[in-house]
């Protein structure tokens, strides 16, 4: 019995004001040039079979401006940041270290009031092995693009911290729901 092969790319959205500044995202567009970025790279999408997007304003727009006709898919929804949302890390750092550090030092915690780094990678692997075989292509932000990672490599939690996503890089995963591989990590979209 052959197994029928899995492939899912991960699109980290273009450029928001949130990943510009190193702030905790909001539901928010991409940025003009985030945008020009993503048009540019138009051509250089890989096709897919199924075609998904994260339910935020940043992922949807930039699915326009690539040209993909995507659905959303809110498991691919980005990181719930609770009160931090919108701030940079340095005012959190400066008004809350404390609960800075235990937000860093424990995927368990959330002290923000949103979601914990285990949820989210928890999140992320449920979201992985329901991929049906064939070519997925998603927008996601990119905590779900390094969720995703940690999650395929069985590195502990603490390693999501040590992965990079930048916008319009491309993460590829191939195999299926017990036997993922690592293709590419944060490549560039564009060549």
């Amino acid at each position: 019995m052959s197994r029928v092969s899995t492939r899912v790319t991960l699109v980290v959205h273009a450029e928001t004001a949130a990943t510009r500044s190193a702030a905790f995202p909001v539901d928010e567009p991409p940025t003009r040039r985030g945008t020009a970025a993503a048009a540019a790279a138009r051509d250089h999408v890989p096709r897919a079979g199924e075609l998904r997007h994260a339910p935020d304003r940043a992922c949807a727009g930039t699915c326009a401006a690539l040209g993909l006709d995507t659905v959303p898919d809110p498991a691919l929804r980005g990181w719930d940041a609770g009160r931090w949302a919108g701030r940079d890390l340095d005012a959190v750092a400066a008004a809350e270290p404390g609960a800075l550090r235990a937000w860093l030092d424990d995927p368990a915690a959330a002290p923000h009031g949103g979601e914990s780094l285990q949820e989210l990678i928890r999140r992320t692997a449920t979201w992985l092995s329901a991929r049906p075989g064939g070519h997925t292509l998603a927008v996601c932000g990119p905590v779900v693009a390094r969720a995703a990672v940690v999650h395929v490599i069985g590195a502990p939690p603490s390693g999501f911290w040590r992965v990079d996503a930048g916008p319009l890089t491309v993460t590829d995963l191939r195999g299926g729901p017990d036997r993922w591989t690592v293709r590419a990590a944060s490549r560039p979209l564009s060549p």
